[in-house]
């Protein structure tokens, strides 16, 4: 006979991790199920940083204050240290600075703040020589290491909540009531599929149905550059990739200004955040490309945008590139996740807009409240 649980969570990434605490928080027997031996997908291959502000307002942005809330929790009872608080980003445009006025003076950014160079510079010494005019500081962020935090994550929920792991499972079938996999049937009441950007081996129709694509990016970590920064660093770029600024009527003049001034850079996705881990390495990125398919390669001019962006906001060359890497996601132009119901008592989840570290948690609570009940 399988074993039997309440709840089966087919993905150990960040998003199923979420599903698997929401039920455990609630006394139920949960067992999550990945192919891999560990998480090896978007969920470490990213930032780690929490947005909140940039949200698109509505669910995206709700599911963020609520998500944060649950990392700072979960952080402090799994042993994960948050290496940053908050987010700045330092315009280098006039354009970016209307921008930037204009979302402080929405009810999103009510508790965010608009910086002059003498404060920024004051907050972030690091940019006291850099090209940067102004800026902008969020208090919400929060940035963990994404490689070290899932592994936490789940020692905890296996310790602390009595969650199963079956790594080094693959599921080969869902229907109610039951996980078919490479190492034996399964039996839950309950289950959540939260594949990804495995977009074809579990409920591809249903997917297909909704035009979901991948998005191929490109990351690098630095050497230590020998100053420390005190929250997570965007620039001006970073505010046409978030929905809450890109639909902003002022945003729309910094954006015909970086048609003109960086049109290689929009034209690869590319936007610069800046974060740094514990032994003072930067975290660099990103870029964005999207098809059914992408090319598993990375791009060397890529790279290069990147590290131009880097040079010119700090007007100085990068520290030495110590690694860098490809990642894919789950991506969707018109849904910022989905959350789709294919057979009975089986929901299909998958964050469709690349901020899974910063809607997961919430998703997996509202997930969880429409097949348990609230």
């Amino acid at each position: 006979m399988p074993e039997t649980f309440d709840l089966a969570v087919v993905g150990a990434g960040i998003v199923g991790l979420g599903h698997a605490l929401a039920a455990a928080r609630r006394g139920l027997r949960v067992v999550v199920v990945d192919r891999d031996s560990a998480a090896n997908g978007a969920s470490i291959r990213n930032f780690g940083l929490v947005v909140v502000s940039g949200q698109t307002p509505g669910p995206s942005y709700r599911r963020a204050q609520r998500s944060r809330e649950v990392w700072l929790a979960a952080a402090a009872k799994a042993k994960i240290d948050i290496l940053h608080r908050g987010m700045v980003v330092a315009a280098q445009r006039p354009e970016a600075l209307g921008a930037i006025e204009a979302f402080c003076a929405t009810p999103e950014g009510a508790s965010c703040q608009v910086l002059t160079r003498a404060e920024l510079a004051k907050h972030e010494p690091s940019l006291a020589g850099s090209a940067a005019i102004g800026g902008f500081f969020s208090p919400h962020e929060l940035r963990v290491e994404s490689s070290l935090a899932l592994p936490h994550l789940v020692e905890w929920l296996r310790t602390h909540h009595g969650v199963s792991f079956r790594f080094g499972t693959a599921v080969r079938g869902v229907e109610p009531g039951r996980l078919l996999t490479s190492t034996g049937d399964i039996a839950a009441s309950r289950i959540a599929v939260c594949p990804g950007d495995d977009l074809a081996t579990l409920f591809g129709d249903n997917i297909a149905e909704h035009r979901v694509r991948r998005c191929k990016l490109q990351m690098l970590r630095l050497a230590d550059p020998g100053f420390r920064l005190n929250s997570a660093l965007l620039s001006d770029l970073s505010l046409l990739r978030y929905g809450a600024f890109a639909a902003l009527p002022e945003t729309a003049a910094l954006r015909r200004r970086l048609e003109s001034e960086r049109a290689a850079a929009l034209k690869n996705g590319v936007h610069l955040i800046v974060t740094q881990s514990a032994d003072g390495s930067l975290v660099v990125g990103d870029s964005h490309h999207y098809g059914s398919m992408p090319d598993p390669f990375a791009s060397t001019e890529v790279d290069a945008l990147i590290l131009a962006e880097y040079e010119a906001l700090f007007r100085a060359p990068p520290p030495p590139v110590t690694a860098h890497w490809v990642g894919t996601y789950a991506s969707s132009s018109k849904d910022e996740a989905l959350r789709l119901n294919p057979c009975d008592g089986v929901r299909l989840v998958i964050v469709t807009s690349g901020t899974g570290a910063s809607t997961g948690f919430a998703l997996g609570e509202e997930t969880i409240a429409e097949l348990f009940g609230d």
